[in-house]
């Protein structure tokens, strides 16, 4: 069964099927993907990219593929060049997910309020 939608006059025009995703089959794979990036360190840094804060949205589209909008704790970045392949690497063999794109932006910059108390931890920045 595939659900559809018919947009209309009345309708905007960027209303979307309902996902054909389960619920759970959603949150399993977040699960996943999120698992999956904690596993990528910034090599200057003692903390996982997903504690940081540099990732700034995960989208999940209807046929499992992930694009990922990132940054950087600044754009100097010595792996800046490296980073996206690994995050796209990452998740990519995380079962299930089609493929991954990854969109390396810097607005808004990136600052400490990003980072989880996690990472606080780990760094020692109370």
């Amino acid at each position: 069964m595939t659900d559809s939608t018919t947009v209309t006059a009345e309708q905007p025009a960027s209303l979307k099927a309902p996902s054909q995703m389960s619920a759970d089959e959603l949150q399993a794979l977040t699960q996943a993907i999120v698992a999956a990036l904690k596993s990528v360190y910034d090599p200057e840094i003692p903390a996982d990219i997903y504690e940081l804060g540099l990732i700034y949205n995960v989208d999940i589209d209807d046929g499992r593929f992930v694009t990922i909008d990132m940054t950087l704790t600044a754009p100097g970045c010595p792996v800046a060049g490296e980073m996206p392949g690994w995050v796209e690497n990452a998740v990519g063999v995380v079962p299930g997910v089609a493929g991954v794109r990854v969109n390396m932006v810097f607005d808004p910059p990136w600052d400490q309020s990003r980072m989880s108390d996690e990472a606080r931890v780990a760094l020692d920045m109370w």
